[in-house]
This record gives structure tokens, C-alpha cells and sequence, in this order.
């Protein structure tokens, strides 16, 4: 009972741009050129690789489950512990994405396969998380401290891993591959599961469930997709709208990733 209380620590909803985000916005900076020198960015170390992915895949991993906890629990009003799941918070959102798919790249081989997961994660998965740690008003509305720092957490390191990796294969980041390389199937895949989940689940539970915000069966949060989108538009037409978008968007940090390295290489030459 008394680690539960501990665990539901409160405080006050964090602000926007205040102290609590600048500060791990700074933290996501300086773990970022850590890493990428440490780990990749004059020689690469496969090691290194592999311990960046298990680490980020174990602290992502403890960190959920202890949300999906807190947020589970519940106190009456004589301070009975009570539990509830609550279903809106089941973990299979795009930025929910790396806990699945670090453990695969942790285990396989550089080649095709991995070669695809890793430019999901340095492209979808980094906007996702790139886009909450920009514009952080939902994620911090609420007042359990471990969910704010949880967030914080999270979705940095999706900043952290995709910078990384896209520096860590910055031999193979060609305008083709991102194409051809499967990064584009594996956010299908994973949109596929959350198709089928959003058909499922709500066949025995009565509680909001919209993996992915694609669900017909439930208002899109997401800005733009939300507001203008899906409320004016066939469903088929908003999916499509949806998939084509966060391609697009992905191509563009892929273009940037790119970007990025040659000019890298152009100054190196000059020195």
C-alpha cells in the first residue's frame, strides 16, 4: 500500500517551455552527442550498438509498466487500493512502437531486416517522439510526477535512438532506400496490428480504445488529422490521408538525416 502511495506521487501539471521540459529537452541534447561519439560517430561499434538498444529498450520498458500501474490503481475514499485497468492507456501507440521493436533489433544481425527497424525507428518512431517533446500539453496533463517524468523519458529517447542510428548507418542512409530499404512495411505492419486491436478490444470492453487515433469507432486527437480530417471525410479517405502523411513526414527526417551527413562529409573534407 505504502510503495502504491509512492508510486502515485503527485505534483503540479508541468508547463510548456518551463523548467521540468527545458530540462530534458537538455538532457535528450547532451545524451544524444554523447552517444553518437561514444557510440558510432568516428568508428562504429557494434557493441556500443547493441548496448544503446537494450539500454533504451529497458528503461522504456520499466517505465511502462510502472504507468500502466499507476495508472491502473486507484484509492477510495476510505484509502482502499483498487484496481482498474484503463484500456485509452493500453501501450500500442506509434511512439509506443520501439518496445517492440528494439528487442528484434537487439537480436539480429546488421542486414535487411534490422536495416528497416532501425530507419522506422530514426524516422516515424523520432517524429513521434520528436513531435510530444515539442508540444508536450497533453502528455503533461497529468499530476502523477512518475507519469510526467515517464514521458519525458520515453519519447526523448526516441529523439536520442533516431539520431543515433541515422548516424550509426550513415553509410547506407540513401534517398532509395528509404523506399526500398522496408522501414515504410514495418509502419505498416504495426499500423495493421493497431487496425486489428481497434477491431478487437472493443468487442469486450466498453472502455475508449483507438490505437494508433485510427479507430472508427472513436474521435482522432491528433492535430489536423482530428480537427479537419477525419470529421469531414469517409473513413477509407482519412486512413489514406493518414498513411500517406506520416510518410511523408518520415521522408522528410529521412531527407534531413541525409541532409545532415553529407554536409558532414563536405566539411570533413575541408579540414
Amino acid at each position: 500500500m505504502e510503495v502504491m502511495k509512492w508510486l502515485c506521487t503527485t505534483a503540479e501539471k508541468p508547463k510548456a517551455w518551463g523548467w521540468f521540459h527545458l530540462m530534458f529537452l537538455a538532457l535528450v541534447i547532451i545524451l544524444t552527442v554523447v552517444l553518437c561519439i561514444w557510440g558510432g560517430a568516428r568508428k562504429k561499434n557494434e557493441k556500443a550498438f547493441k548496448a544503446v538498444v537494450w539500454s533504451a529498450f529497458g528503461v522504456m520498458l520499466i517505465f511502462e509498466i510502472y504507468k500502466q500501474i499507476v495508472f491502473s490503481a486507484n484509492f477510495g475514499a476510505d484509502g482502499t487500493l483498487g484496481w482498474e485497468y484503463q484500456w485509452y492507456a493500453f501501450p500500442f501507440q506509434l511512439c509506443s512502437t520501439p518496445i517492440y521493436v528494439l528487442p528484434i533489433v537487439g537480436c539480429l544481425k546488421d542486414g535487411k531486416i534490422r536495416g528497416a527497424m532501425v530507419v522506422f525507428i530514426s524516422t516515424f518512431a523520432f517524429f513521434g517522439g520528436l513531435a510530444t517533446m515539442l508540444r508536450p500539453q497533453d502528455p503533461f496533463n497529468t499530476e502523477l510526477l512518475g507519469v510526467q517524468i515517464q514521458t519525458m523519458v520515453h519519447h526523448g529517447l526516441q529523439i536520442v535512438l533516431g539520431i543515433y542510428f541515422s548516424v550509426f548507418m550513415r553509410d547506407k542512409i540513401k534517398i532509395k532506400n528509404f523506399f526500398t530499404g522496408g522501414a515504410i512495411a514495418v509502419f505498416i505492419a504495426v499500423l495493421a496490428i493497431a487496425m486489428s486491436l481497434n477491431a478487437i478490444v472493443p468487442l469486450f470492453v466498453s472502455d475508449t480504445f483507438n490505437m494508433f487515433y485510427i479507430s472508427p469507432s472513436f474521435p482522432c486527437s491528433l492535430p489536423i488529422l482530428g480537427d479537419l480530417i477525419q470529421p469531414n471525410v469517409p473513413y477509407v479517405v482519412f486512413l489514406l490521408i493518414y498513411i500517406i502523411g506520416f510518410v511523408i513526414v518520415a521522408f522528410i527526417m529521412y531527407l534531413i538525416f541525409w541532409s545532415a551527413i553529407k554536409l558532414s562529409r563536405v566539411l570533413n573534407s575541408k579540414i
